[in-house]
């Protein structure tokens, strides 16, 4: 009887048994045997294949950026889970948000890495993640409404060092100077800008006026003088210079009219470089410097909600009296959050951190798909590199190697994790 239940129980093996050999062992025992051989397949490479692993500068890089991975993904992730477990708790609407934190995780990686691509798109308009920080950024320092002006044709006006424009000749108190310029679209005139007055002379002062000399329309407007369809710089920025030292400053009126005080007078006029400075576009989110916190940052915003959600059924279980006993002892939140919840939570909390870090040294999707072609060589880690050196550099050798490498990596983790599940079970 006992031989007929093994058979039996054999029989149902066995299906289960032959695809786990067909989809697992072989192609782990062809991987270690091709990461021997060289680039042909033909010839036997010894552990030169392991040897590029530590000398090859894509697959260092790669490294290097799985050592980030592992070290802040799984962590911020899980750091994230535990205070979105603990605050869902005490807010009325905790099933409403545990379901939008653990919504993403519903999208697929292909998904989440496009989504994110868009979100880190260069251009403000686009992309949101540069939306917001332009915003923050020109909340506390405004940009130039002239960044593309200026001097037009016969313009009295003439390049200085920094990108800043200077007079080609002093200036007299009681003679109105003129100083246009050219380069700025009708539409990006700032809103305050009216219609450019010419300036009036006053005793024992500068005045003049800095306009946008330029009339739509072939033959149309005054050069060198302001016409009716013409807008003033409004709030450009003029010093007078004299020794390389500014001796006054103003800042034009909405129809680009300004006054200088006796001081100006035999200074020559200096519009500051300030007033061209580029409109801030934000930071490179996807450049060689940001890219791989970007891309971490994309993995947090899927696994945050996988964390908080093994976490929360991990809370659940844990014995309220014994936060009520903390608190009765004069325990604040606080104090009850990490003297009392954290220790009680240390084995969910292990699991969920050893199973992202499995998950983190697989990584590929993202990566592939959110670095642009020019950062994706910043932004390597271990998988990538393994598709690139198998597919497209036709190294089958090294990516065997890599293979095998990754691995050895993940089986210590898998089997910690494995051990810390049996030992739960036990209790």
């Amino acid at each position: 009887m006992t031989g007929t239940r093994r058979a039996v129980a054999a029989l149902f093996l066995l299906p289960a048994l032959v695809l786990l050999g067909a989809l697992v062992v072989y192609p782990i025992g062809y991987s270690v045997v091709r990461s021997f051989y060289d680039q042909s397949g033909e010839g036997f490479a010894g552990i030169d294949n392991y040897r590029a692993l530590f000398t090859d500068d894509g697959i260092r890089t790669a490294l290097k950026n799985n050592v980030l991975w592992v070290v802040f993904a799984p962590t911020v992730a899980t750091a994230l889970g535990l205070i979105f477990a603990v605050l869902t708790e005490r807010i009325r609407w905790g099933t409403a948000f545990k379901l939008v934190v653990f919504m993403p995780m519903a999208i697929s990686m292909l998904a989440a890495g496009i989504i994110f691509r868009l979100v880190y798109d260069q251009d403000p308009d686009k992309g949101v993640a540069n939306a917001v920080w332009v915003g923050v950024h020109d909340t506390f320092a405004q940009s130039s409404a002239f960044p593309k002006a200026h001097p037009g044709r016969q313009s009295p006006l003439e390049s200085a060092k920094g990108g800043a424009f200077l007079t080609k000749e002093p200036v007299r108190a009681g003679v109105p100077v003129s100083l246009p310029l050219v380069g700025v679209a009708p539409d990006q005139m700032p809103d305050s800008a009216k219609k450019a007055a010419p300036a009036r002379p006053e005793p024992g002062k500068v005045t003049g006026t800095t306009w946008q000399d330029f009339t739509r329309g072939k033959g149309v407007g005054t050069l060198g003088a302001p016409d009716p369809a013409e807008l003033g710089y409004a709030g450009m920025r003029i010093e007078a210079v004299e020794d390389g030292k500014v001796v006054a400053s103003t800042t034009a009126a909405g129809d680009g009219t300004f006054t200088l005080p006796e001081a100006a007078d035999g200074a020559r006029l200096r519009l500051p470089a300030g007033n061209f400075q580029e409109a801030y576009n934000g930071l490179d989110w996807l450049g060689p410097s940001l890219v791989t916190p970007a891309i971490i940052g994309s993995y947090i915003w899927m696994w945050a909600g996988f964390a908080m959600v093994l976490i929360a059924a991990g809370l659940a279980s844990v014995p309220r009296e014994l936060m009520e006993a903390a608190r009765v002892d004069g325990a604040n939140e606080w104090q009850v959050f990490r003297r009392v919840t954290v220790p009680l939570l240390a084995p969910v909390l292990a699991v969920v951190t050893v199973t992202l870090m499995i998950n983190v040294l697989k990584v590929f999707d993202l990566v592939f798909i959110i670095a642009p072609g020019s950062s994706q060589d910043d932004a390597n880690v271990l998988a990538l590199e393994l598709y690139r050196k198998g597919f497209s550099e036709d190294q089958p050798g090294i990516a065997s190697a890599i293979a095998v490498f990754l691995l050895l990596l993940v089986i210590p983790v898998m089997w910690f994790n494995v051990r810390r599940l049996r030992r739960e079970v036990r209790r």
